[in-house]
């Protein structure tokens, strides 16, 4: 839950874009205050090549805004997880898949192969071992957690990240890629990353929010402002830009950055 009354940044997907990124956090930098809140609408993994680099920016950025929050009437910063998170959630988990070799070859189809390098694999070698058996598969999936934990603080922000974040009066609702709207939000299960389809049928509020924000659109259609939802995906990753917003105390879009 963030703190309501207040300005809240939220920075759309970023695959790996880490050139992009700290464009966005330089001129981010100069806008937002140690009482704002901030939140990193996921996919932060995948897609882009220098994804170990995009974790360790986030993280710097993260420190330098934390040493100017100096009481207890300071903002939040919450990473959610996307699409790319859960994959990789999953691939660490791939040896208990009923088929791991069909399952490697869709999250590849997807994405995740830059995250699979940037934490020590090769994929040539998944290619190999999905086909092993659950020993081996287990093996190597422990050998790309153990390089993730070899990163300072790689491991610790991915085992705090966040499926939605909400401001206290309820005025946002923060998600990765979309809801379903016929569920409850304790309900949403993997709609938070998967769930474009029903995000993109809104008609009317969702629950009693005022507003939807969400980083990842797989049509990659830039900024986008509805009635009761806004889409920050500019195309990083896909050859486009990284998109930021602020939004304020009432949830109206005020501000807006593209790197």
């Amino acid at each position: 839950m963030l703190p309501a009354g207040r300005f809240t940044w939220a920075i759309g997907a970023i695959h790996g874009e880490v050139d992009r990124l700290v464009i966005l956090h330089d001129r981010l930098a100069t806008r937002i205050t140690p009482y704002d809140n901030l939140v990193y609408l996921g996919n932060f993994f995948g897609r882009g090549a220098r994804v170990a680099a995009t974790v360790h920016e986030m993280l710097l950025f993260r420190r330098a805004l934390l040493a100017r929050q100096l009481d207890d009437e300071s903002g939040k910063i919450v990473f959610l997880r996307g699409s790319q998170e859960e994959m990789w959630h999953k691939l660490l988990q791939l040896q208990f898949a009923p088929s791991p070799a069909d399952v490697f070859q869709w999250m590849l189809a997807h994405g995740v192969g830059p995250t699979i390098e940037a934490y020590g694999g090769d994929i040539q070698t998944g290619y190999r071992v999905v086909r092993r058996g659950a020993v081996v598969v287990s093996q190597w999936t422990n050998s790309l957690r153990a390089g993730m934990r070899a990163l300072d603080g790689h491991d610790r922000l991915f085992s705090v990240l966040r499926r939605a974040a909400y401001t206290a009066d309820r005025t946002l609702l923060l998600v990765s890629t979309g809801i379903d709207p016929s569920r409850p939000l304790t309900q949403q299960g993997d709609a938070f990353w998967w769930g474009s389809r029903g995000f993109e049928a809104m008609d009317a509020p969702y629950e009693d929010f005022a507003h939807i924000v969400r980083g990842f659109d797989p049509q990659h259609r830039g900024l986008r402002i509805g009635a009761h939802m806004v889409s920050l995906d500019g195309g990083a990753g896909f050859g486009g830009s990284l998109v930021a917003a602020s939004f304020d105390e009432n949830g109206r879009l005020v501000d807006t950055i593209e790197a």
